[in-house]
């Protein structure tokens, strides 16, 4: 199918204009990002956002995909000499998958079946006498087909039975007629598997569960299926199977004839044997893949507020990697990140060396200058937090609690071993966390996403299709903040609209033989840089202090010569525009308006003039734990403060620094419905919570948003 079908299909799917759509396919086919896309062809686009792009993508994927898929089913039944003007028009106006597979069906090779059994006995005309409804009696009408190995009357009757069973699968108005059952009316039941009672414990709320499919939310049949592949529960997806049998009945039956009876057996048969099977395999895929798209959905969104959560900045950061016995693990890092010093202080039980660790943390203060700590939230976190908060200090620094999720992840990649090679793994995790406070979307890259800790079931969903979306939320995050490209690190670059693993190399190479990027004109020079992956990813490349001052902006190259237009017209230089408000309100942006660019594009130019290279993301603030350090100091109705740490579909978790997240269900969200809880929380935002529950045996702690 032409670009001009798909894209009137797309534009009517998601209700955006044609034009909008067709402009975007042709940007994408011509390899442009959706981060480029959404930021610098707005005009074309009519000003889509990420979703939106991405929406497209994903939609002119699917239906080139279908359009092969059809291709090839025409060649496969042309082949066959069975292909029809009707059916080929079928086939070419199909638009979901499941029906054009259900056309497909009767020419598909199959293996040896009772249907085919039978045909080669003879027995198809017998069927087709059968499905007309006769008067007559089919015993007699059966006699004649006494051959072929066929014995008895019940034997050749069956066959017949058989063969119209098989009919029945492949009708495609019998099988939309059962799966408008499933869609319908399909409950999710499960059981328990005898004898996983005890070891089952976390799946005994499914043991014996029923519910509408309709009506199951994505983590509970994600859970449920879940409990079904480690064994523990068994479980079904069908609608009440008297009723389906019964729709079929009607579709299929016309008179009350001896001849029915056998029709009824063979619908009966039809059913349970071949069509149900398939529709719930068919509705379990369907159910699945929008269970893994709503978890996925979650991902993404709190990936994102995790990815452009406030940083520190550049600071001289003491980071620690609490622990007992084998010590606490403590880096000193440079304003750039870089490890000044490393080192174990034992301050916690069972070596309680106090006076050592303190003596060496105020030396490593004072010679490396320090401005911040960093302090992991994992084993010996509180304490650790505690005895730096005991410190005494000349100067009073903060400190700051750093999530340690997937830490642990990089310290044993290849990513760290490549920039500590002569570190171990503490040494490296201890990095990591003070680099996160200091920047967590530039550290948080090196790390594989679903690695994070920040989703819901996202071991059970799609892994291709999460990290595609994943890899997207990423991308899109790392484009909006911007990057230095004299600072930033392979893993980071990777990620650049337009740049890959092998570019971002190059990159790096190139400013390790040459020195610092002066200007975005240098990138040009990098080897195998071409002029496409220029244009994609100059813009999103930063340079502090360089001579042009908007090579340290959001605003394209490809604008350069717009602006020295603009600073021209009005006897000011460029730098003049950025530094002299009273000029840019002078501007009359309508004037410059063209064939390439348009209002909005002009728009986003003087706003980026007005505050050149700002950070998206919001400012650090410093938090404290109250003095609670485990879920027996608990107490219903106490309030205390938090940090939300993961946000789900039924609510968020949220750090109280218990080494236990505590949950706040949705209905305990707000004081009043709630929906969608990204709606009243964000990740890592910090939050008064009252606890209403403590299940010290399940380990369980409730929590309330609602104080009042």
């Amino acid at each position: 199918m032409q670009t001009l079908e798909i894209a009137t299909r797309i534009a009517k799917q998601l209700g955006i204009a044609y034009k909008q759509v067709a402009n975007t396919i042709n940007l994408l086919q011509e390899a442009c990002t959706t981060p480029f896309i959404a930021r610098y062809r707005k005009e074309l686009t009519g000003g889509l956002d990420e979703v939106q792009i991405k929406e497209i993508r994903h939609l002119l994927a699917k239906f080139t995909e279908l359009e092969k898929r059809k291709l090839y089913m025409l060649q496969t039944i042309k082949s066959q000499g069975q292909l029809t003007p009707g059916l080929a028009q079928s086939i070419e106006q199909c638009w979901d998958e499941y029906l054009l597979e259900d056309l497909y069906l009767p020419y598909k090779q199959k293996r040896k079946t009772k249907a085919s059994v039978a045909k080669e006995k003879g027995l198809e005309p017998l069927a087709h006498w059968l499905m007309r409804e006769a008067n007559e009696n089919p015993e007699s009408a059966a006699i004649p087909y006494l051959k072929n190995g066929i014995a008895t009357i019940h034997e050749a009757l069956q066959g017949a039975r058989d063969i119209i069973a098989e009919m029945i699968n492949e009708n495609p108005h019998a099988r939309a007629t059962v799966r408008n059952q499933f869609q319908r009316y399909a409950l999710v039941q499960t059981k328990m598997v005898k004898g996983k009672e005890i070891e089952g414990q976390k799946y005994r709320d499914y043991f014996s569960y029923e519910e509408v499919l309709n009506k199951c939310p994505s983590h509970r049949l994600l859970a449920v299926f879940r409990g079904e592949e480690e064994g523990f529960i068994k479980v079904s997806i069908e609608p009440n199977p008297e009723q389906a049998i019964l729709a079929l009945e009607s579709l299929l039956i016309k008179r009350n004839t001896a001849s029915s009876v056998h029709l009824k057996l063979s619908v009966k048969d039809a059913y349970k044997r071949l069509l149900s099977p398939s529709l719930e395999n068919e509705t379990r895929s369907i159910a699945k893949a929008k269970a893994d798209d709503e978890a996925i959905k979650v991902f993404s969104e709190n990936l994102k507020q995790l990815l452009l959560a406030a940083p520190l900045g550049s600071k001289r950061i003491l980071a620690i990697d609490p622990g007992f016995r084998s010590g606490c693990k403590v880096v000193c890092l440079n304003e750039e990140g870089g490890l000044e010093a490393d080192e174990v202080i034992y301050p916690h039980e069972p070596q309680k060396e106090i006076q050592k660790a303190e003596k060496l943390l105020l030396q490593l203060i004072e010679k490396y200058n320090i401005q911040a700590f960093a302090i992991g939230n994992g084993t010996a976190g509180r304490e650790t937090e505690n005895f730096v908060r005991g410190l005494p200090l000349k100067v009073s620094l903060p400190i700051y609690m750093v999530n340690e999720n997937g830490a642990s992840v990089y310290s044993a990649s290849a990513v760290a071993r490549e920039e500590f090679p002569d570190k171990d793994l503490t040494v490296r995790g201890a990095v990591s966390i003070g680099r996160r406070l200091a920047d967590p979307l530039a550290e948080l890259v090196k790390i594989e996403a679903k690695a994070i800790g920040v989703g819901q079931y996202q071991h059970d969903v799609d892994q291709a299709k999460l990290k595609q979306s994943l890899d997207q939320v990423v991308q899109n995050c790392v484009n909006l903040v911007g990057v230095n490209v004299n600072t930033a690190s392979k893993s980071l670059l990777t990620y650049v609209s337009g740049l890959n693993e092998q570019s971002a190399k190059n990159i790096i190479q190139f400013r390790e033989e040459n020195g610092a990027f002066k200007s975005r004109a240098q990138l040009k020079k990098v080897p195998r840089l071409g002029p496409k992956a220029f244009e994609q990813c100059a813009a999103f490349l930063r340079i502090p202090n360089a001579a042009n001052i908007l090579d340290n902006s959001a605003v394209h190259p490809e604008r350069y010569a717009l602006i020295d237009q603009i600073a021209s017209r009005h006897k000011c230089t460029v730098a003049d525009l950025v530094q002299n408000e009273g000029i840019r309100k002078s501007i009359n942006i309508a004037e410059f308006v063209g064939e390439e660019v348009g209002l909005v594009t002009l728009q986003d130019i003087m706003k980026e003039l007005a505050k050149p290279g700002r950070d998206p993301r919001e400012a650090l603030v410093e938090f404290q734990f109250a003095d609670v350090k485990k879920p027996e100091d608990l107490y219903v109705g106490m309030v205390l403060p938090g940090i939300v740490t993961n946000i789900t579909r039924f609510g968020c978790f949220v750090d109280i620094g218990v080494k236990q997240d505590g949950m706040v269900h949705i209905s305990q969200l707000a004081n009043r419905y709630i929906s969608d809880p990204n709606t009243v929380v964000k990740l890592q935002q910090q939050v008064k919570v009252k606890v209403l529950e403590v299940d010290l045996e399940r380990k369980r702690i409730g929590l309330s948003l609602r104080l009042e």
